[in-house]
């Protein structure tokens, strides 16, 4: 299956919970979601959810110089950032549990013509 597709749906979800621990600059968020198994997630597309999310009052935003490079803007959690967080999560949960019932569900299943999968 495209992960693509899927990212979509749910990135603000996983921009947040990497944030949610320790902040976190935009290649580092980009960095850590690809660590945790999101290899397909795109950086024009976390970085565009980072401008999103910040704008929604869901994260803060800072610059910390550097000494090796230009100055790096660092990125956390607030507590509006933290209720979405926790909304997001419960619907994923009860989303995904539904579709596991689906897929998990009898094997031979009776569709709307009579026939059977």
């Amino acid at each position: 299956m495209d992960q693509t597709q899927l990212l979509k749906g749910v990135l603000d979800l996983a921009v947040l919970a990497v944030v949610r621990g320790e902040d976190g600059y935009g290649y580092d968020i980009v960095r850590r979601l690809r660590d945790g198994g999101l290899a397909e997630v795109g950086d024009a597309s976390v970085y565009g959810t980072l401008r999103r999310l910040y704008a929604a009052g869901a994260l803060t935003s800072y610059v910390v110089p550097s000494e090796s490079g230009p100055h790096r803007k660092y990125y956390g959690i607030t507590p509006i950032g933290r209720d979405q967080l926790k909304r997001q999560r419960d619907d994923w949960h009860a989303f995904s549990t539904t579709l596991d019932g689906l897929l998990d569900g009898p094997a031979s299943r009776t569709t709307s013509q009579g026939v059977h999968a």
